[in-house]
């Protein structure tokens, strides 16, 4: 199913139920689809065909939400891109792109200029002050009709165009199909057991896979989508309380903020049953934080990626911590040798409780099929039917995965392979430790040896305290424990939230104590 049928069908279902909330402006599906088609018609007659690509500059806001179903209804490509990237990497995208139509708001003009383009596209401000400007979202909306012509869109069209954030190199445009954008819907939905006229906090950005899976998946419900611009925990716990939300799918930074936010406790959150979090690993002491305070029925971890959704999902990490579950409902995986020359995956594989590459069925509905103007990347990670994450896990006995790290950050220190995230895994439970990351630095004589960044939560916490801390901890051998400790102020991070190891190996944020 294409997503302009997707959509319309949820819209003729329900109509006159509320679908999106931005602070005071809220539409029903009926207004919203009234909103989705003036904009469309007037895309259209600015000049959008089918499958040309406009690219987005927006935070979440009803604009947005408004943009991404009309873009869909013509067949373009929606291509919403993360503007607090670094100013080179916008460039890059722009290039890589070449968009029909750029869509940006005050915030993120100051990253385009006309001369950035190849081919100059059409500007369009969200405000009507832009000097930048072709015309305004105001008037598209007052320019454009209720009814437009309708392109023949096929399932395997593509819908919309991410840009991955870059952790190394430059970010990597993923392209998705209607299909893999629906079927990763259906899936979200099974998988998380969210139900009909569910409410959901749209906190995660629209230009991240979290964020537009929460409204695809609400609008799949005829649910409620409730607009946060900028996340701000404060703010986000008022609105969970004021709107009734009843699902929330975040960052674990993000849930770290809510409940440890000193007015968390004096909210009581009666609708929220379900909680999901992806992008990076959550300690121990976090899960029981959101346990104790949002006191969800089910407390899920989604594994996946951008490329493919879902690899594998834990429907309530309380029961086993940091486990990754089984594979998700489109899926199959394997884990092989990490040494892998990524001949015949599927005979390759590590026995019960060994670490392995995961490598994931790219017969996924959810699959994507490669990367965007980039056949080495392809080559590079899509072999004879399987996707290789080079992320690292295990398997155990009940036949649950545990990620372990990724295979470039694997430390390899007198002639021992070292995990970053078991460690920071063990060091996260300290008491004083509020964040940590793992990195290898070469050495002479051991070929790396391991470094351990701390974000602390006094100034009392020393290396010694730490040292005697991994010391005395069974799961953390001699060989893997910490030879040195940066004590910094913060840990740089995704949008998603993973760690970024490779800023803290150039050392910009090295504050010693």
């Amino acid at each position: 199913m294409n997503q302009r049928t997707f959509f319309e069908f949820c819209v003729e279902r329900n109509p006159d139920r509320v679908a999106v909330i931005d602070r005071n402006k809220q539409l029903t599906y009926v207004e919203l689809n009234e909103k989705v088609n003036r904009v469309a018609s007037a895309l259209q007659k600015l000049g959008l065909r089918k499958q040309e690509r406009v690219m987005v500059l927006l935070k979440n806001r009803i604009e947005t939400v408004v943009l991404y179903w009309a873009v869909q209804k013509l067949g373009a490509i929606f291509t919403p891109v993360n503007f607090r990237l670094s100013l080179e990497n916008i460039k890059y995208c722009i290039h890589d792109v070449e968009p029909k139509i750029v869509i940006f708001e005050e915030s993120s003009e100051h990253l385009i200029t006309k001369e950035t383009f190849i081919e100059r596209p059409i500007f369009i401000g969200i405000s009507n002050k832009s000097e930048l400007s072709d015309v305004g979202y105001n008037e598209l909306v007052n320019y454009g009709s209720i009814s437009y012509r309708e392109e023949s869109i096929t399932d395997q069209d593509i819908s919309i165009l991410y840009y991955t954030s870059g952790t190394t190199g430059v970010p990597k445009g993923v392209p998705r199909s209607h299909n893999n954008e629906y079927s990763a819907t259906t899936a979200h939905v099974i998988q998380f057991g969210t139900q009909p006229f569910d409410k959901t906090l749209g906190a995660a950005p629209l230009y991240h896979v979290i964020g537009l899976r929460s409204l695809q998946a609400m609008t799949a419900l005829n649910g409620v989508f409730v607009v946060l611009a900028d996340f701000d925990s404060f703010e986000s716990l008022q609105m969970i309380d004021q709107e009734k939300i009843s699902c929330l799918f975040l960052t674990p930074t993000m849930y770290h903020d809510l409940v440890f936010h000193p007015t968390a406790k004096e909210v009581d959150f009666p609708h929220l049953h379900t909680i999901v979090y992806s992008g990076s690993p959550m300690s121990k002491e976090l899960i029981k934080k959101c346990d104790e305070v949002l006191r969800p029925k089910w407390f899920i971890n989604l594994y996946g990626s951008t490329e493919i959704y879902t690899f594998a999902y834990c429907r309530d990490v309380r029961e086993k911590p940091g486990s990754a579950g089984k594979p998700g409902f489109h899926q199959n995986i394997r884990l092989i040798p990490v040494a892998s020359d990524k001949e015949a995956p599927v005979k390759g594989v590590v026995s019960q409780g060994e670490v392995g590459e995961i490598v994931v069925n790219m017969e996924s509905p959810e699959a994507f099929k490669g990367y965007w103007n980039r056949p080495d990347l392809t080559r590079d990670h899509i072999f004879d039917g399987w996707y290789f994450t080079g992320d690292l896990g295990v398997v155990d006995q009940d036949g649950d995965l545990t990620i372990v790290g990724r295979a470039d950050d694997m430390i390899i220190s007198g002639g021992e392979n070292i995990y970053p995230e078991l460690i920071e895994k063990v060091l996260m439970e300290h008491p004083q430790v509020n964040e940590v990351a793992i990195i290898g630095e070469l050495d002479e004589r051991m070929g790396q040896i391991v470094v351990a960044y701390i974000v602390s939560k006094d100034q009392t916490l020393t290396f010694h305290e730490l040292d005697r801390y991994c010391k005395y901890n069974h799961e953390i051998p001699s060989y893997k424990r910490p030879r040195k400790y940066e004590f910094v102020e913060t840990i740089p991070r995704s949008s998603g939230g993973k760690i970024l190891r490779n800023t803290l190996r150039k050392g910009h944020l090295i504050n010693d104590k």
